[in-house]
């Protein structure tokens, strides 16, 4: 029992805290298993695109039960023509077609590079009400350095109960502006969410990259 006693003080150190070298495994270099009351929630990188002069970029997989919540992220997305709108909608057949019915509200803030204008409103004019059209997500420019970039957030898309509820948090560079963009509203189904498609309201995207995250 000495002998035990004695190793045990051994590893204490002057603080009364036990020293690393106390322990078999001080590191969790050699764990296996983590308990289940550790949590491991995180963010996985799903899927990427980048546009190349392209007419709409879908995601048709990955979207499924796996996570409660997707969220896309778009940078530097480029249009190809003038004064148009950054979209999207979601499919509840895989991508065979796209327009499944939403309602939404989107306001945003503006203030322009001579700083002479400076606006924040409401913009009905790019709701939606039980429509199945493509929701906006930025404004967007063909200017050489104009571009929008933002997250989309879908939640619990797989859900066959509830309707599919979305927000958006974008900034845009559009016609010397600066826009700070709020769009949010939810897709009325219960049917499962399996795909999504950007495009511009016009012409094509002429370069960005969309990031397809799963958060659990």
């Amino acid at each position: 029992m000495g002998t035990i006693t004695r190793s045990f003080a051994n590893n204490i150190g002057t603080s009364g805290i036990l020293k690393a070298a106390a322990f078999n495994n001080a590191s969790l270099n050699n764990v296996t298993a983590l308990n289940s009351a550790i949590a491991t929630a995180g963010m996985t990188l799903i899927s990427s695109q980048t546009a190349n002069n392209s007419a709409s970029l879908s995601f048709t997989s990955g979207i499924d039960s796996t996570y409660k919540e997707y969220q896309f992220w778009f940078i530097n997305m480029h249009s190809a023509s003038d004064n148009v709108q950054f979209r999207f909608q979601v499919s509840t057949n895989g991508g065979s077609s796209y327009g499944v019915t939403l309602t939404s509200t989107y306001f945003l803030a503006q203030h322009n590079e001579a700083d002479n204008d400076t606006n924040l409103f409401y913009a009905g004019g790019s709701d939606q009400a039980q429509t199945t059209n493509f929701k906006v997500l930025a404004q967007a420019d063909s200017d050489n350095d104009s571009g929008a970039s933002g997250i989309l957030t879908l939640f619990n898309p797989a859900s066959t109960t509830y309707v599919k509820h979305f927000i958006v948090r974008s900034a845009s560079m559009a016609d010397t502006y600066s826009q700070d963009e709020f769009p949010a509203g939810y897709f009325n189904t219960t049917s499962a969410i399996n795909a999504i498609q950007f495009k511009m309201a016009s012409g094509n995207i002429d370069d960005g990259t969309i990031l397809m995250f799963g958060i659990k």
